[in-house]
């Protein structure tokens, strides 16, 4: 919604001061359509051509992440280290053999199944999964895990980050872009030069569109979109910061109690639920879970 609220603001300033300063709007709307046909189609182009499909997927599909903002609420960060509790507590009281069972069929796991929303993101339970996965094959040394999380991490954060970099490669070329749409506007313009001198202020008034356009456009939605994004990624890549942080604890020998709390001081702070509101909700799970 904020977003909106920011493109709104954006739009009404603009176009808003120009009006208020006697510019006439017809100008821009007679020549708006072929500007941006030329623009924005040359930035769509561009895009396609320096990415891959998948990337122009997410990259069409992050407008409305943008929108909404970041997947991860509150209750999600809470739910996810009580799920990190459960697991580690079973793997202390019952080892990895009670463990099993849960990670090889986490769809059909009663723990995971308490936890919907965490179940139907992959990466997340992929992650948890494949780490505890290899706990079980005996690989218990703290600092190798952490080294294998944080090559996971960086993976997925280098495939997530990419749709945002792409935004950013097309806000940087819309103002050259729209300098390339501004001279065929010029190049147009040569042809009646014969014509009156009100007839030709119009035209060059449609050729210096071209350049507000590209500019405004970079500047005023696309490079401001693409920051929004990269902050929306990076945040809910420290959902799965929480995740390493936690199960390594738990690996160093804490308690599942501590180990937990360690992960919940990397999870942000409008988001952190409170030492006593993380306490009151793993002793909700239950003594038959939690025990």
């Amino acid at each position: 919604m904020l977003s909106f609220v920011g493109i709104f603001i954006v739009l009404g300033m603009v176009f808003g001061g120009y009006l208020l300063a006697g510019g006439m709007i017809e100008i821009i709307i007679k020549a708006l359509p072929f500007e941006m046909m030329m623009i924005g189609g040359a930035a769509v182009g561009a895009l396609v051509l320096a990415n891959s499909l998948d990337v122009v997927k997410k990259v069409a599909g992050s407008f409305g992440k943008i929108m909404k903002g970041p997947r991860w609420k509150r209750d999600d960060y809470r739910d996810l280290l009580c799920l990190l509790f459960l697991l580690t507590r079973l793997m202390k009281t019952q080892g990895v053999i009670g463990l099993e069972p849960h990670i090889e069929q986490p769809a059909e796991s009663d723990i995971f199944s308490r936890f919907p929303r965490i179940v139907g993101d992959t990466a997340v339970v992929a992650l948890i999964c494949d780490t505890l996965s290899m706990v079980t094959m005996n690989l218990d040394d703290p600092h190798q895990v952490e080294d294998f999380m944080e090559r996971q991490l960086e993976k997925l954060h280098d495939e997530a980050m990419k749709p945002a970099k792409a935004m950013g490669n097309m806000a940087d070329g819309l103002p050259a872009l729209g300098i390339v749409a501004a001279v065929l506007w010029v190049i147009k313009t040569m042809a009646p030069i014969d014509q009156p001198v009100e007839i030709l202020g119009k035209l060059i008034g449609g050729a210096l569109v071209g350049t507000f356009l590209g500019v405004f456009l970079s500047y005023g939605m696309m490079g401001p979109l693409g920051s929004r994004l990269k902050q929306i990624l990076e945040e809910e890549h420290r959902f799965l910061s929480v995740i390493r942080d936690t199960v390594t604890a738990h690996l160093h020998g804490h308690a599942p109690q501590v180990s937990i709390e360690i992960g919940r001081g990397n999870v942000p702070s409008k988001m952190q639920p409170s030492f006593h509101e993380l306490d009151e909700a793993v002793g909700s799970l239950g003594q038959e879970q939690a025990a």
